[in-house]
């Protein structure tokens, strides 16, 4: 009798401007993973979809489920919007022996490293932070004053990231091919030790 894959939940977290997107995409086709669809009570844009992009819930319906605990994490972002990683989602994958990647803030990072012992949590790094604000104002999406606010929220996210302890793992993309291939050894590597102990 075959022995089926061990499910896993890897956290991929860093700063905008990053390259993490990019990891997170290439990490996804290598595995045939899952993204975790987050829900969050802000509003839908003209081109999300409900149950694609995100599960846009009021909340109300947030808190019924902060109180009913289905969210492994969440966390209020800029003190407005509500966003949360459903639990019964990612169990459903895990059951299914099969990758899930859960894009989120270090807050969120921490409230996983609390939660569910059997994840791995990875940060992704720039190469300096001379290089992440030339990144930021390389993407050309924003004025001066959004490119400075990133990259103040960066250098916090960064530095909260290395003192919580919620990361095993920290990578440095400074070449995109090798911080791809660094995370996907990450992952192989994970998924071997876990089938190995069951």
């Amino acid at each position: 009798m075959a022995s089926q894959e061990q499910g896993l939940l890897v956290v991929i977290s860093g700063p905008s401007g990053v390259g993490k997107t990019t990891i997170v995409h290439r990490v996804r086709e290598a595995f045939d993973a899952v993204f975790s669809v987050s829900a969050t009570t802000r509003p839908k844009s003209e081109k999300e979809i409900d149950g694609t992009d995100y599960f846009f819930i009021t909340n109300e319906e947030f808190q019924k489920k902060i109180d009913a605990d289905s969210f492994l994490e969440h966390a209020e972002v800029f003190g407005c919007h509500k966003y949360g990683t459903l639990r019964n989602q990612v169990n459903e994958v895990l059951r299914a022996g099969r990758v899930i990647l859960l894009d989120i803030d270090v807050q969120g990072g921490m409230q996983i490293r609390d939660n569910m012992k059997e994840s791995i949590r990875i940060f992704i790094l720039p190469p300096s932070e001379e290089e992440l604000l030339r990144r930021l104002e390389a993407r050309g999406r924003e004025d001066r004053d959004s490119i400075q606010r990133r990259f103040r929220e960066a250098q916090q996210e960064i530095k909260l990231s290395q003192q919580s302890g919620a990361y095993e793992y920290f990578i440095t993309n400074d070449n995109l091919k090798l911080a791809v291939e660094e995370t996907i050894a990450i992952i192989k590597n994970s998924r071997n030790e876990a089938a190995s102990s069951s």
